[in-house]
């Protein structure tokens, strides 16, 4: 991890964005989203956010890809979101250097990540994990080594690829 935050680009240049959060679970700062299918916007204009879960076609995202940041002043990147709070995200541009969870799920027998591995998105929980097989969206590269990732997700400092 560098630094303290999810986005660590000096002048990022990507598109900020907030919204209702839907969710199960109780995603974290660094969990790739997308905007809710089948979903309205909102009284105030905005989408309804949730986590990466890829569309029919394999391994593409199903629209774009965003990463949701801290609640905001006050709260730190290990502040989970519930459902139904209002989330802050950054739809990130290639060259973006963000801090992104990294899970342990999808590395093999190691849980471990060098500097340079490519990262896939996992299905449903927006965590990234190595890439495996023949994919065709490998949407982060890994800036620091790190080992004993954890399951549930630990940060890595990672750069956006754009594809």
């Amino acid at each position: 991890m560098k630094g303290s935050r999810v986005l660590i680009t000096g002048e990022p240049k990507g598109r900020f964005f907030e919204g209702p959060l839907s969710t199960s679970g109780t995603p974290k700062p660094g969990t790739l989203m997308q905007i809710k299918a089948a979903t309205a916007i909102d009284g105030n204009g905005h989408f309804t956010f949730t986590e990466y879960d890829r569309d029919a076609d394999d391994e593409r995202p199903a629209g774009p890809l965003f990463v949701l940041l801290e609640k905001g002043e006050g709260y730190t990147y290990s502040d989970a979101y519930a459902d139904e709070d209002h989330c802050f995200v950054y739809c990130p541009l290639t060259g973006d250097e963000l801090n992104m969870l990294w899970s342990a799920a999808g590395t093999g027998s190691s849980d471990a990540v060098a500097v340079g591995d490519l990262a896939i998105a996992d299905d449903g929980t927006g965590l990234l994990v190595a890439t495996t097989g023949t994919v065709e969206s490998e949407p982060f590269v890994a800036c620091e080594a790190l080992t004993d990732v954890e399951s549930t997700g630990t940060m890595c400092h990672c750069m956006y690829t754009g594809h």
